[in-house]
């Protein structure tokens, strides 16, 4: 058992080690395209009708399309708020991008959710830590609601430069 442990402990500190130094050699500027997955778990309240406020979070996980890099295997969690008439209409909130280093890109986002699901928009980068720090530039994305109970599919290309 001791010596499966090892095994074990060896190769999580190889892929660690081999995330940091692929992180190391991060251009000064490019795109980053991840495919994501979400959660939304929040709150509505009709204030009107067929008028809607919502607000919450999204819960997210990130996998470069390259399939190794920068945000690969990585985390996010979204605020939101939303301000819909019939199903659809503007929505927007900030960001925290966890690449799975633990570095982060900060973004605020706003974009329209239409009454299809579809939900497409930009974010803004607000910082960044680690090998992001100092970032700027934007991230359109373009996501699709996959169920009603707020799951979806998205998109992201992080349009960067660095200093």
């Amino acid at each position: 058992m001791d010596k499966v442990m090892a095994v074990l402990a060896l190769g999580l500190a190889a892929s660690i080690f081999g995330v940091a130094s692929e992180a190391q050699q991060l251009p000064k500027s490019g795109t980053i395209t991840v495919n994501s997955g979400w959660k939304a778990s929040g709150e509505t309240v009709q204030v009107g009708e067929g008028r809607v406020f919502g607000w919450g979070g999204f819960y997210g996980v990130t996998f470069n399309t390259r399939g190794s890099g920068p945000l690969h295997m990585g985390t996010a969690v979204c605020p939101y708020y939303l301000d819909l008439t019939g199903g659809a209409g503007p929505g927007g909130g900030s960001c925290a991008w966890t690449d799975a280093d633990g570095d982060r890109i900060y973004t605020q986002y706003t974009g329209t959710l239409a009454a299809n699901g579809v939900f497409d928009g930009l974010n803004q980068f607000t910082g960044g830590t680690g090998k992001f720090s100092g970032i700027t530039g934007k991230a359109p994305f373009q996501c699709k609601a996959l169920s009603l109970q707020g799951h979806f599919g998205c998109t992201q290309q992080f349009e960067y430069r660095l200093p």
